[in-house]
């Protein structure tokens, strides 16, 4: 790990911002909650129907917005009229959310997309060459983090993971990524794996090649004192963790 990127262990990572009832997940208040804390921000991205990146999390609109309907069908006029958790917060888009920070404490932007890297990664690459803050990218999909290390092999780029139980994917897929084999062929500078997964032999045999490992998503005292002798940083939300 360079010089450079050492901020990726320095400070714990406010996951979705430091996000409130009032300034709720991946929106600015939550962003300038962080700001005034010093904490990095931790947000995710993905692209809607017309070409805008947007910082949401979910594939589905009812949880955060109350409406029905998938995020990828949204276009860019579609956010001033969706209100998250019922707050004077809309979707930020990427470059509204990067203006906001600007640069202010480093970001860990994870990457939304379950499909073969494309349209979105090309995107996001062209809005951070605009920006001058620290960054890094992260995602569940091997493809998009191969974009990067294809395209802008100077980018930091971290490979989430975990077991994947309960989730509803086929048997071989789980296997593949819970292993993270395809490290190989995207060659990771971190790694971010399920806090209540750790320790487990797949993430130990990067650790011991010397990748930092995040942990996530800590949300208590008691998770933190759990898992922080396996990991170099945490990504956490609904807690401020004190470090020991």
């Amino acid at each position: 790990m360079n010089i450079f990127e050492k901020w990726i262990i320095k400070d714990f990572i406010a996951h979705r911002g430091l996000h409130t009832d009032k300034e709720p997940e991946n929106s600015i208040g939550a962003f300038l909650n962080a700001i005034k804390k010093g904490y990095p921000i931790e947000l995710d991205v993905r692209i809607i129907d017309d070409g805008t990146l947007i910082v949401f999390h979910d594939a589905k609109l009812g949880r955060m917005t109350g409406d029905d309907g998938y995020a990828c069908n949204l276009k860019r006029d579609d956010l001033k009229d969706l209100r998250l958790n019922k707050t004077e917060y809309t979707i930020p888009t990427l470059e509204e959310a990067l203006a906001a920070i600007d640069g202010k404490v480093p970001v860990v932007i994870e990457i939304k997309n379950e499909c073969k890297a494309g349209p979105l990664e090309k995107k996001l690459l062209e809005i951070l060459k605009e920006y001058s803050g620290e960054y890094a990218v992260q995602s569940f999909n091997p493809y998009s983090l191969e974009f990067f290390r294809v395209f802008a092999p100077h980018i930091m780029r971290g490979q989430l993971s975990c077991s994947f139980k309960g989730e509803k994917l086929a048997w071989y897929k789980k296997f593949f990524l819970k292993r993270m084999f395809m490290n190989k062929t995207t060659k990771p500078d971190f790694i971010a794996y399920k806090f209540s997964d750790l320790p487990n032999r797949f993430v130990k045999k990067y650790q011991d090649k010397g990748l930092p490992l995040l942990a996530w998503t800590i949300r208590s005292d008691a998770d933190y004192e759990l898992v922080k002798q396996y990991c170099d940083n945490i990504i956490f939300e609904g807690f401020e963790p004190q470090k020991s």
